[in-house]
């Protein structure tokens, strides 16, 4: 009997594929392989769904956290320009009339330094301001003649001298008043102190000296006690070598009122709580001062130092100038005066132009400079950086 021979199975799928396909498919029907495509199918649709929906998702997040950003930043901002100025209009037409006198005599005669570079004739043209038009430029003759003049340079030294003495001198004093008073229990002598501490603040300069001179002069009251109890009188006022410190004591009696005012506003803000909670811990009078009350001060302290920096070429026009005669120009003679007697006085207005356009420029970069120095300390300053 002849025996029907079977031909073997081909094992290779095709377009090549690997022989080890077979066995996992052997024995499986064709029902359950059309059950596991549509669970396959159902698999990689549910993953693509959940990745478009965790995609969207993060679209939509990271979209409003940009919007809540963008909302928050402008909330913070007072909103546009317009909602601010419809907001705070009453505040701004307060301060126009402030801002206006500012710009009138602070910045528009900044124009004016022109005629620093001109041989400025008032009387070229009946108009002064028309006659800038119509005057010679001559560059930087005005100054070059400055620089050569040795009387500007005397001036330049003695306002120099009498900057270094008023901020040794002058400036801790209020500081020092301010802690004094700060430490005064009693309100009511508190408020007496700083009344009395700010009264000279309002009185001029020729009543100030009017004083001193009562007081220190010739015939002030001290040189004629000494006198009637045989000693020899004195006269500060006309002392050409303490004229110097005598300008820096008319300064701190008439102005130290008024930065004791400034300290003790920046001291009203720290609050009791720091002072009980370093008296818990057992920190003395002393200690407290120099961890809890200078502290506070820094920020006022530095701001008030860049300001004063910012005037050391200005140490009192007035002041100076009515004493000028009494100890010569040699121990008085000062930028502000200088200025005066030189170029203003005898109607040389262009070299007097040039001499202040000189103190404006360096005044204005040793503000630069102490602020500067305040961020580097870690203070704010003038401006913030």
């Amino acid at each position: 009997m002849a025996h029907s021979t079977t031909p073997p199975r081909d094992t290779t799928e095709r377009g090549g594929a690997s022989d080890t396909a077979a066995p996992s498919d052997a024995g499986v029907s064709r029902a359950e392989r059309k059950t596991l495509r549509k669970a396959l199918r159902k698999t990689s649709k549910t993953t693509s769904t959940k990745a478009s929906t965790k995609a969207s998702t993060k679209a939509s997040t990271k979209a409003s956290t940009k919007a809540s950003n963008k909302a928050s930043k402008k909330a913070s901002n007072g909103g546009t320009f317009r909602v601010r100025l419809r907001r705070d209009r009453t505040l701004v037409l307060m301060t126009l009339p402030a801002v206006l006198l500012v710009l009138v005599f602070n910045y528009i005669p900044i124009l004016g330094n022109v005629v620093a570079f001109q041989e400025y004739d008032p009387y070229v043209s009946d108009n002064g301001f028309v006659a800038i038009f119509h005057s010679p430029w001559v560059g930087f003759e005005q100054f070059s003649r400055l620089f050569e003049d040795s009387a500007f340079w005397d001036a330049v030294r003695n306002t120099l001298v009498l900057f270094g003495l008023q901020l040794l001198l002058f400036f801790p004093v209020p500081i020092l008043l301010a802690l004094l008073i700060n430490s005064v229990i009693r309100p009511r002598v508190r408020a007496v102190s700083q009344a009395i501490l700010y009264l000279p603040h309002f009185f001029s300069w020729v009543l100030v000296i009017t004083v001193f001179q009562q007081i220190f002069g010739g015939a002030g009251i001290i040189a004629q006690t000494l006198r009637q109890h045989g000693y020899e009188g004195f006269d500060l006022m006309t002392d050409p070598g303490i004229f110097k410190f005598l300008v820096t004591a008319e300064g701190v009696w008439k102005d130290a009122g008024w930065g004791v005012i400034v300290f003790l506003a920046a001291l009203a803000s720290v609050s009791p709580d720091l002072y009980e909670a370093s008296a818990m811990d057992g920190a003395g009078r002393w200690r407290r001062m120099w961890h809890v009350t200078l502290p506070a001060l820094r920020p006022v302290i530095a701001l008030l130092l860049v300001l004063r920096v910012g005037d050391a070429l200005t140490v009192g026009f007035e002041q100076i100038l009515l004493q000028r005669d009494a100890v010569g120009p040699g121990a008085a003679e000062v930028l502000d005066t200088y200025v005066w007697w030189n170029g203003v006085r005898n109607q040389d207005f262009s070299y007097a132009a040039a001499a202040g356009l000189i103190k404006g420029v360096v005044s204005l970069g040793l503000v630069l400079a102490a602020n500067k120095v305040a961020h580097l300390m870690g203070e704010q300053g003038v401006y913030k950086k």
